[in-house]
């Protein structure tokens, strides 16, 4: 089955309807929109769907080698991921349509005031896997 990659952002996908940043949020709001996600994954772990899921700390560094092979470490400039990437489900699905249907289901997850984000999610096929184009 091939896999895909359901990437959430903080921010730079096209506004949600529910667009308000989780620091805005109640606690039993988050705590209902954390319950979701859960049982989103558990539904996947028990289709066999799921591979992955990890939620990112904002924190992070440019890290390269230069020319004596040592490291320099900054915090910038980023290419702002650390701001957009909130975290990902990577799934293991029949095909496209079924990621799709998939996000599609995240999207709905609650945001502030309880109701639905209808936020936008990126999906990405795995290097290899058949596209929306059946690539």
């Amino acid at each position: 089955m091939p896999k895909y990659l359901l990437l959430k952002h903080y921010r730079g996908a096209p506004t949600a309807v529910n667009d308000h940043p989780m620091d805005e949020w109640a606690p039993e709001e988050i705590d209902a929109h954390m319950a979701f996600m859960d049982d989103f994954g558990k539904r996947l772990e028990a289709n066999g769907e799921y591979v992955d899921a990890q939620a990112l700390a904002p924190d992070g560094a440019w890290v390269r080698a230069d020319d004596a092979g040592t490291a320099p470490v900054t915090d910038g400039p980023f290419a702002e991921t650390k701001d957009l990437i909130a975290g990902w489900y990577v799934i293991d699905v029949d095909g496209w349509d079924r990621a799709v249907e998939l996000a599609t289901e995240l999207s709905m997850a609650p945001g502030k005031d309880g109701r639905p984000i209808h936020e936008w999610l990126e999906v990405r096929p795995f290097y290899g896997s058949p596209t929306s184009t059946g690539d």
